[in-house]
């Protein structure tokens, strides 16, 4: 499975970003409505719809709710007025009135377009709009079982796109070799193998346990461990059927069989599972963290300032982004100056810049002059060069160590950059 192409991953952050940005609005009491229309639904049916609604909604007893409900119900109708036909995929409204302090609300209306049809219609008034079905679009990857053993220890988890989740863990009581002869050795032996079989029926059923109820979901079982006890369980058909036909082959050598055991079984697995996101997400960090080890030569730009500076040097190759950047590039100017200034800053303290004092002058007087998305920014400016881009989950180490290490963004470089110029001594 290669890597989704740069217009998916963009598709993808959007639309997650819309998502966020929805569920972001509170509302005082139960003003805000969400209308999910799937393909084939007729226009006329959900007016009529829409106009029983309002007729109901003049018995709210709140004066206050009862307006603003209202309000959302007329401007929805409006908004689904617009549409001939539900599109394709269908279409999800979400309309009303967010509280925004000081005993005041605002207005607010989203109108979007799922990647993936929706399947039910729906109306639904309360205090957040109800996103459910589009939450479900935003996929979770591929899914896969995770066991590791020898015959003291054995530990099941799963691998959950990037993130390698523990399961259950389960130590065996099967005793050690002993050096005794005779009869006696005969005797253990027995007792040991008799042990053993009991450890690996444990094992099979809570493999059973953990992963039939995924089977559907689950793409495939990867079997690790020191020695040859996994080939042993996997050959003696320990694991149920249906199970059993999902292990991938060959199995794989770790030297660990508890958590840790897990993470080294995906690390051994990488060739295996080549193109998945969590191995490609680690050769490109690890090759990044290779580059930035070299110093001055190495092929590689952190931090906001200088990947900027490489996409303006064209020297981007492959562009990392962390995906939960939530920042925009906003470019203010002060009204009594005229001092203009961009900054990138999280959603939330925009607001905070505009209120604040100009730091030219001290003025309370900024204007926002505009204002764009920073990752999107980053995909246009890095396809622009001819760059790739690559975004990179919070829920791996090599993701988490992005967002952490670099600000959430660094880019692997085709040359590397120039030295700054240093100003001259007076």
């Amino acid at each position: 499975m290669s890597a989704p192409s740069g217009d998916l991953q963009l598709a993808r952050y959007s639309f997650q970003r819309k998502l966020d940005e929805i569920a972001s609005v509170k509302g005082r009491a139960t003003e805000l409505v969400s209308l999910y229309v799937p393909p084939g639904r007729q226009i006329s049916d959900v007016m009529s719809y829409l106009r029983n609604e309002y007729a109901q909604s003049s018995n709210i007893k709140s004066r206050t709710t009862r307006k603003n409900v209202m309000w959302a119900i007329d401007s929805l109708m409006g908004r689904v007025r617009q549409f001939r036909e539900s599109p394709k995929n269908g279409v999800a409204f979400f309309v009303g009135s967010k509280a925004v302090g000081a005993d005041k609300s605002e207005s607010v209306t989203f109108i979007v377009e799922p990647p993936e049809t929706l399947n039910t219609y729906l109306y639904r008034c309360d205090s957040t709009f109800f996103l459910d079905p589009l939450l479900a679009m935003v996929h979770e990857p591929d899914v896969w079982g995770l066991i590791v053993m020898d015959r003291a220890e054995a530990t099941l988890g799963l691998l959950r796109g990037k993130r390698v989740e523990p399961l259950k863990n389960r130590q065996s009581l099967v005793p050690s070799k002993h050096g005794r002869g005779g009869q006696s050795a005969h005797r253990f032996e027995r007792l040991i193998e008799h042990a053993a079989h009991e450890f690996f029926v444990k094992v099979g059923e809570m493999a059973g346990e953990l992963f039939l109820p995924r089977k559907e979901t689950l793409k495939g079982i990867l079997l690790g461990g020191p020695g040859a006890t996994k080939e042993y369980f996997y050959k003696e058909a320990y694991l149920h059927h249906e199970l059993q036909q999902k292990v991938v082959q060959p199995l794989f050598d770790t030297g660990y069989t508890d958590e840790y055991g897990l993470k080294e079984l995906v690390e051994r697995a990488t060739q295996t599972l080549h193109g998945l996101d969590i191995t490609e997400e680690k050769r490109l960090v690890q090759r990044l963290l290779g580059e930035i080890r070299r110093g001055d030569t190495g092929l590689a730009a952190y931090g906001e300032a200088d990947v900027q500076r490489a996409l303006e040097l064209g020297s981007v190759d492959t562009l990392l982004v962390s995906e939960g950047l939530r920042r925009r590039r906003v470019a203010f100017r002060c009204t009594a100056c005229q001092t203009e200034f961009t900054r990138t800053l999280p959603d939330a303290e925009v607001d905070a810049v505009l209120d604040g004092a100009c730091p030219n002058c001290g003025q309370r007087s900024l204007v926002e002059l505009s204002s764009e998305d920073y990752v999107e920014g980053l995909f246009r400016r890095a396809v622009e060069s001819n760059g790739t881009v690559r975004l990179v989950s919070t829920e791996s180490e090599e993701g988490e160590m992005l967002a952490k290490g670099f600000q959430g963004i660094a880019a692997i470089l085709r040359y590397p950059l120039p030295a700054r110029p240093t100003a001259r001594p007076a």
